[in-house]
């Protein structure tokens, strides 16, 4: 996933990558041209789609924080609210029952895809009737509500998201099969950028005051409740037509036919829970995970805190968003640019080169937070320039941040066992999801623990038990005609640690993703060693 109200700038979920092996490449080039309608143009345009729908709830899911802080919740709260992105990361639990219960006059995926489309449908319609009274319960936001229906939301798109990653093994041609990555990243992106971005900026009141409208209103053209009543009747239209129009049935038979690899095993759930135990026990999957679970512990406090101490500085939410507008083409040419460079039997090469020139973007964003009040005008607007200063800092980490991410995704698609349908590469993509989400929520709930703060009363230092510590506190200061200051924000505190724990991390981990990139192939596959 990506950081807590900042820019969309990683794809952490469930991938497929170009294959990087030059026998792959020669029959992609031999390949009819795909974006012919007579080729695979219409399957590459409706993975593009389904991959478009995933988003819309992942980048209306990362709009939340935004939307929380400018409610004034604490960063404990914020963590909690952060579990809604830990589907992606849990989904290995119930994968091998998408890839194994099935209708065979329905299809194998669409017995899935179109029951949970649906069912996002119905969440989004539900939730669209009471989100606006969950976010201003009592004065305050319902934070454990808005995180149950959150999280509900992120299950199904996870559990659609396995069902779109199984589809595209054998929905394209295993020679073209290395373009339903550029399907995930552009469609995911697109998605994530209607979900968040648009939403963002015509939901503010500001935003649309000052941009859109003669006459300033209080309100945005668009309601949190009324986006997802839109959305949830585009997934009910969208999924009767997918159901109706689209066979697997005759996809898979081509396969057949073409004599083409890659087909998947018809296995029951206990053999496919069995299938996913026997990978976990190759050593060098081992090894996999805890590089996977450990490697971004060092970018935790940049991606999951920066943005929101942004918005705490002042920054307008709807601006913060709108920045990743320039950006977009940014994301979609990085994905294809990297790609070069990762399609060698080494890919990680470019992910460990990647790390210490994203870790010093911990200094850079701690940096950067802490100027941007001297940037805010008498208005409380910021000046042009200052976004100048914001954008290029984040087009600049992208570079770091993809080159990560295309890395690991072709290494996973190098090393992964086709035979074993989408278990494998489910597995490999939510420990990586994993590896990001758990130090994201660790960093939002450590930042109120590393803070100091004092209750100032009349020009005093309040020496009770007053220590702002949570929004209960805060109310009782404020209530008594006091202010909470900062002494110490623990964000910086935060950034200084992640960077020692990450360059600490480079000594070990370079050494070990080395070991893993010599294996030979026989090391990952699955029934060699069953």
């Amino acid at each position: 996933m990506r950081k807590r109200g900042e820019l969309p700038v990683e794809n952490e979920r469930s991938s497929l990558i170009e294959k990087g092996s030059t026998n792959q490449i020669k029959e992609m080039k031999e390949a009819p041209p795909i974006w012919s309608w007579k080729g695979e143009g219409k399957n590459i345009a409706l993975l593009f789609f389904l991959y478009l729908l995933q988003g819309i709830p992942l980048g209306l899911t990362a709009s939340i924080p935004l939307m929380l802080q400018n409610r004034h919740v604490s960063y404990k709260e914020q963590a909690e609210f952060s579990l809604v992105f830990w589907p992606f990361s849990l989904k290995l639990l119930w994968a091998p029952i998408v890839d194994s219960l099935y209708s065979s006059k329905m299809g194998r995926r669409k017995t899935w895809l179109v029951p949970v489309q649906y069912l996002i449908g119905i969440a989004m319609l539900l939730l669209s009737t009471r989100v606006d009274q969950y976010l201003n319960a009592e004065g305050s936001p319902n934070i454990q509500v808005l995180t149950a229906a959150f999280f509900s939301l992120n299950f199904l798109a996870a559990t659609q998201d396995i069902a779109v990653d199984g589809w595209a093994l054998t929905m394209l041609h295993r020679k073209n099969v290395g373009y339903a990555s550029t399907c995930n990243s552009v469609g995911q992106t697109a998605g994530y950028f209607l979900g968040y971005v648009v939403f963002v900026a015509f939901e503010s009141a500001d935003f649309c005051n000052k941009y859109l409208r003669n006459q300033p209103e209080p309100n945005g053209l668009l309601t949190l409740s009324g986006f997802l009543y839109f959305w949830g009747i585009i997934f009910f239209v969208t999924t009767t037509l997918v159901w109706f129009l689209k066979s697997e049935k005759t996809l898979a038979q081509e396969n057949e036919i073409n004599g083409e690899d890659g087909a998947e095993q018809d296995l029951s759930i206990m053999e496919t829970y069995k299938l996913l135990l026997k990978i976990f026990k190759l050593p060098a999957i081992q090894w996999t995970v805890v590089v996977l679970l450990t490697c971004k512990i060092g970018f935790s406090a940049s991606d999951a805190v920066s943005g929101l101490k942004l918005v705490e500085m002042g920054v307008p939410k709807a601006q913060l968003a709108l920045l990743a507008v320039p950006l977009v083409p940014l994301q979609i040419v990085l994905p294809l640019f990297i790609s070069r460079y990762t399609a060698g039997p080494r890919p990680m090469q470019v992910f460990i080169k990647a790390i210490p020139y994203r870790l010093m973007f911990g200094f850079v964003y701690a940096g950067l937070v802490w100027i941007t009040p001297r940037f805010q005008n008498n208005d409380g607007q910021f000046p042009f320039y200052y976004y100048l200063l914001v954008v290029t800092i984040y087009a600049i980490h992208q570079i770091t941040v993809y080159s990560m991410f295309v890395a690991v995704m072709a290494f996973f698609a190098k090393v992964s066992d086709p035979q074993v349908g989408g278990t494998y590469m489910t597995l490999l993509n939510t420990v990586c999801n994993l590896g990001g989400n758990w130090p994201s929520t660790l960093a939002l709930w450590s930042v109120d623990a590393l803070t100091w703060k004092r209750c100032h009363l009349e020009n005093s230092i309040d020496n009770g038990a007053n220590k702002c510590r949570d929004s209960v506190e805060t109310l009782t200061c404020t209530e008594a005609g006091g202010q909470c200051i900062v002494e110490l924000d623990g964000f910086y505190v935060e950034s200084l640690i992640c960077i020692i724990i990450g360059f600490l991390w480079l000594r070990w981990g370079g050494k070990v993703i080395q070991q893993l990139q010599s294996k030979d192939q026989r090391a990952w596959k699955v029934r060699s060693n069953s």
